[in-house]
């Protein structure tokens, strides 16, 4: 009797505490209109946010995100930055999917912009790009020969070098260039997540040679499918995904992960309302996600997605120094998350 009581209590106050926080939240949309879509997001801290998007476009906002300084990159036009890592309000790096597959570089706030990679090889497709500090960081590319492509800077983005030891890649397996975010890299440890045929989350271990893989309980099997987005704490993270292409549907769109003794997945009671192309730390156990069918907010770690707001994004990301969340989508659709 005293563990039914006990039971009740605790789904009651479950209940009123997610009440009160999703109350307070409130997705504020602050600019569209610009004719881009946006999947590269980098906010550095309570202030300064990048971001990146379609037909060569670049924004930067320093007074956190109530101006935005637009430009579509003179000689890019045409490249899809899907994503951008910036370290501070004058030095960012970008990354071009398609062909030719970029990587260029600014050091004045975007005044202006130096190739630092380019490959016109057609099979070259970045999908995203990560960095565990200012100097070391990767960009993640489709399989090629069933090997994913991995590039590797050590000198802050001025210069990239194809990783030799990459993991291997499944007949239909690929990554997306959804968010930017199906590769992590944190404490020297490189995660991915993958879809296609095939849905596994890819570990290389800091000071390890060998590869992990673990195939993951999100839907899969046709080229829309599969695991989009991850985050990473410390002793394991959350990862979403879905189908794109039936973004209502709901069926295996996210999952707990734990690392020790092994890693183990855990479903969600319940699960966010659709396809999630980004995943974000928040706070506590609160992650936010996103995707085109709306954003949901998780008060307990993964285990229960609340639905707050039903405008269509691709990405969210908090800062790397300080509170300010952002997310941003097409159409040059940029919001705040506020709680």
């Amino acid at each position: 009797m005293k563990s039914t009581y006990k039971l009740i209590f605790n789904t009651l106050l479950y209940s009123l505490l997610l009440s009160s926080i999703t109350k307070a939240q409130n997705i504020v949309l602050l600019q569209q209109g610009s004719p881009t879509s946006i999947r590269g997001l980098s906010v550095v801290n309570d202030k300064t946010a990048w971001v990146s998007g379609s037909n060569g476009y670049i924004a930067i906002t320093n007074n956190g995100g109530k101006t935005w300084d637009w430009q579509q990159v003179k000689g890019y036009e045409k490249s899809e930055f899907r994503d951008i890592e910036a370290f501070s309000n004058k030095e960012a790096v970008i990354m071009s999917s398609g062909t030719p597959a970029l990587v260029l570089k600014t050091i004045d706030g975007g005044k202006s912009w130096q190739e630092k990679y380019r490959k016109t090889d057609t099979s070259y497709f970045f999908d995203a790009m990560d960095f565990d500090n200012n100097q070391r960081g990767y960009i993640l590319g489709d399989p090629i020969n069933n090997k994913f492509l991995l590039m590797e800077t050590k000198d802050d983005g001025e210069t990239w070098a194809e990783v030799k030891n990459t993991p291997d890649a499944l007949s239909g397996e690929a990554a997306f260039a959804a968010s930017g975010t199906c590769l992590r890299v944190k404490d020297g440890d490189i995660k991915i997540v993958s879809g296609g045929k095939s849905s596994r989350m890819i570990t290389l271990k800091s000071r390890s040679e060998v590869w992990d893989y673990v195939n993951l309980p999100i839907t899969h099997t046709k080229a829309s499918q599969g695991a989009f987005s991850l985050v990473v704490k410390k002793n394991g993270g959350i990862i979403v995904g879905g189908d794109y292409a039936n973004d209502k549907k709901t069926d295996s769109v996210s999952t707990i992960y734990t690392l020790h003794p092994h890693t183990l997945f855990h479903a969600p009671q319940k699960g966010p309302a659709g396809f999630q192309s980004c995943v974000e730390y928040i706070k506590g156990d609160i992650f936010l996600s996103t995707g085109t069918p709306g954003s949901n907010i998780t008060i307990d770690g993964g285990k229960n997605w609340t639905k707050i707001d039903g405008t269509s994004f691709n990405v969210c990301g908090k800062a790397k120094h300080g509170k300010l969340v952002l997310l941003a989508g097409n159409g040059g659709k940029i919001a705040i998350f506020k709680m």
